[in-house]
């Protein structure tokens, strides 16, 4: 019996369970048509933990996933490993043990692994598809080398919505349903008025120091179990974006500056890491159903973006943000244009493409001179057009998949002063 067919035995005892969700019903709350109800979930979940796959002996489960999770290294057939982890608890704790970071192994398979940093040892390769019709935009992991976007693994779809004042782009993990009130929410990108200043905002803080937003005029519900319970929920500042000022293009190509306030500048150092990884943390069943209540005060003044592109230098790099800069593009004679090595990834002239570079310099205090030390000359994202409304986008450590999509969503929006 193989692993796989062991895999497909798993999903028809138990249902799709990575990708089921109940409607649980509190006393007093009606949200019309239910999947389930409360008691439901825990009949479903006492069947599992008493079902023979349950009881597997510990040294034999961990060989079945280990050896699965050795033969199923990309999607779509990593769905498998995804169905292992979503049998019950037991299962859970061992794929947790056996599945390493996007880091280490350089794979995607789990949600959270779309926040956490990418491989250091090469890059992850998706694809975006813009539709301008419903103003949307959908992250796919690539499956092939080849530059074909008919066919990926959906990651994350953001909506555009345009205000008086400025423009909101929302991030999810759902493909169809994108609306702040979904329980895929996990973030969003605001502009200033004219598109040259943008700020990430995360619904769970990556670190302890991570900075919290002041209370809008707005109020939601914080369905997403993405954020923690042990901290409070809101929106938190993991980054900025700023593209300098170039009316009319007289200075030449974009320029932009990402200040990433959730990543150490130590981070591209030998021996570096990201703290504070986000951890999928269950939440209690009343905090699925409880709102907050935003103050009147505007959320995104014009000095929320006042103090965007200013670090402090004096910083130890463990303290300071990393910043990374776009690289600068050569000009072609014989093209007559910029041009930049996309290394095939990239077949359209736009304003839009761009590679980002680290912008920090090595500390004093290490021998910078010997190679593949240090990341700072490598490209730890580049974004470029392959056809229309079809872009690519690779990234690698210390970015996440959501981080660089933020990042890429900021080249979509319309820059007044920029070009």
């Amino acid at each position: 019996m193989s692993f796989r067919s062991i895999a497909r035995d798993l999903r028809s005892s138990f249902g799709s369970l990575s990708r089921r969700s109940f409607d649980v019903r509190l006393p007093g709350h009606s949200r019309g048509k239910s999947h389930g109800s409360y008691h439901d979930l825990n009949e479903h979940t006492s069947v599992i933990q008493n079902s023979p796959w349950a009881n597997l002996p510990p040294e034999l489960l961990y060989d079945v996933i280990r050896r699965l999770e050795e033969s199923e290294t990309t999607w779509p057939t990593r769905k498998y490993v995804v169905a292992c982890a979503a049998v019950c608890r037991a299962w859970r704790i061992v794929c947790k043990e056996i599945v390493r970071a996007p880091e280490v192994c350089g794979r995607l398979t789990f949600p959270i692994s779309l926040k956490q940093p990418g491989p250091r040892d090469g890059t992850i390769q998706c694809f975006i598809k813009r539709d301008k019709s419903h103003l949307t935009y959908h992250l796919f992991l690539c499956l092939s080398p080849a530059l074909l976007v008919e066919n990926g693994k959906f990651l994350l779809s953001a909506k555009r919505t345009r205000r008086t004042t400025s423009t909101e782009y929302v991030i999810l993990m759902d493909a169809d349903h994108i609306s702040r009130s979904s329980s895929t929410y996990i973030g969003k990108l605001r502009s200033n008025f004219l598109g040259t200043k943008f700020i990430i905002y995360d619904t769970q803080p990556p670190h302890t120091s991570a900075q919290v937003s002041p209370h809008g005029r707005s109020s939601r519900r914080f369905y997403s179990k993405k954020v923690s319970p042990k901290v409070p929920t809101g929106s938190y500042r993991i980054a900025q974006i700023a593209y300098e000022l170039n009316v009319l293009g007289t200075r030449g190509p974009r320029r932009m500056h990402c200040i990433m306030h959730s990543i150490p500048a130590s981070s591209i150092e030998p021996g570096g890491t990201v703290l504070g990884q986000p951890e999928l943390l269950p939440r209690r069943l009343e905090d699925s159903f409880r709102s907050i209540s935003f103050s009147t005060s505007s959320e995104f003044g014009s000095s929320r973006f006042s103090d965007i592109g200013l670090v402090n230098e004096d910083d130890d790099s463990k303290t300071r943000p990393l910043v990374l800069k776009n690289k600068p593009p050569r000009w072609h004679e014989q093209l007559q244009c910029w041009c930049l090595n996309f290394r095939g990834r990239v077949t359209v002239a736009s304003v839009k493409n761009f590679q980002l570079i680290a912008a920090t310099q090595p500390t004093n205090n290490n021998n910078s001179t010997q190679p593949g030390q240090s990341d700072h000359d490598k490209i730890i994202l580049q974004f470029g057009k392959i056809g229309k409304d079809e872009f690519t986008m690779d990234y690698r450590y210390p970015l996440s998949a959501f981080q660089a999509f933020a990042i890429c969503l900021s080249s979509f929006d319309t820059k007044l002063a920029c070009e």
